[in-house]
């Protein structure tokens, strides 16, 4: 039994020199999408319990829709036949948007065209540097475009129209009441502004509140509730003014003196 004690001996002690383990367990293999987690047992022993990672589902960035803005045709000067501007425009910063009529009846829209001329020529010959308005809308709702925006208008009455964008609708509102497309353009030429100038819509106004004028007549000026709220709507869009000058924009003049626009 000595003699079998002293040979255990020198083995442990040769493996324990060489630095050798007696017993050695492989690791196990990797697993990329599971976890293992020791649960305790009521057994000596302890039970590997395998658990499942979900992956998480690929991220996509929320889809952003682009709405053009609407598009207005304006006819330009040159194509429905505007005089030059006399010397003496001053320039301005429009900060309001007011509405105004030009209080003669427009029966027959054909004539809007020849009525636009009508008004360059004499707000001039009453010492006028040009149109007194920055656009016009026949019934029809064609849109003309008038004494340029960077100009502050002029009026026959004691306002100032200082930094006063003005939109006015062709006839007698007085008398007349405005068609839906007249209304629709008036409101889209609002929105630009608002956008383009940085006014809230619900500050449009009518001449009459800033004179002692019956303008825009009483059939229009009702309706500025409805077109501040279309204008506010338009706005959010955004409009986009496209000028049809050169053979474009005579058609389009020839199509209204010819009652097809």
């Amino acid at each position: 039994r000595r003699s079998m004690l002293r040979a255990l001996g020198a083995v442990t002690a040769v493996a324990a020199t060489a630095g050798i383990s007696l017993i050695r367990r492989p690791a196990p293999a990797p697993v990329a999408t599971t976890l293992q987690v020791n649960q305790p047992s009521t057994t000596a022993a302890t039970v590997p319990t395998t658990v499942t990672v979900a992956s998480s589902p690929p991220t996509t960035a929320p889809s952003t829709t682009v709405v053009p803005a609407v598009r207005l045709d304006v006819i330009c000067r040159a194509a429905w036949g505007a005089r030059e501007p006399s010397p003496g425009m001053q320039s301005h910063t429009i900060d309001r948007m007011t509405l105004h009529h030009t209080a003669v009846r427009l029966d027959d829209n054909r004539e809007s065209p020849n009525r636009i001329r009508g008004h360059q020529s004499f707000h001039q010959s009453e010492g006028f540097s040009d149109l007194a308005y920055h656009f016009l809308v026949d019934r029809s709702g064609n849109v003309f475009e008038g004494r340029p925006w960077q100009y502050a208008g002029e009026t026959f009455t004691e306002y100032d129209p200082d930094g006063h964008f003005l939109v006015c609708c062709e006839g007698d509102y007085g008398s007349q009441k405005p068609g839906a497309q007249q209304l629709k353009s008036v409101s889209s030429l609002f929105a630009w502004a608002a956008r383009e100038f940085g006014i809230d819509p619900s500050e449009i106004g009518g001449h009459r509140d800033y004179a002692a004028t019956s303008c825009p007549g009483d059939h229009l000026y009702e309706r500025l509730s409805e077109i501040r709220s279309e204008a506010a709507l338009l706005a959010r869009t955004g409009i986009e003014l496209a000028s049809l000058c050169g053979d474009q924009g005579t058609t389009v003049v020839s199509a209204i003196e010819s009652g097809e626009a």
